[in-house]
């Protein structure tokens, strides 16, 4: 996804496949770091089991754009 597509979604929640091109890295890492450490990814995220969810809103204030 694009920042763009993001702001318009109305999802609550975006997985790590969607906000991995706006960062630039790959989207397993963004699911290593939310396991192993997810203070430093510097946005909030919710760990159940395997699956990584990030908070939308709060992921567009990290990024400045809300």
């Amino acid at each position: 996804m694009t920042l763009e597509e993001i702001k318009a979604s109305d999802a609550l929640f975006l997985t790590p496949c969607q906000v991995a091109p706006v960062l630039g890295c790959d989207p397993h890492i963004i699911r290593l770091q939310a396991r192993n450490d997810p203070s430093k990814l510097g946005f909030p995220v919710t760990v159940i089991k395997s699956r990584t969810k990030i908070p939308r809103k709060q992921f567009l204030t990290w990024l400045g754009e809300l």
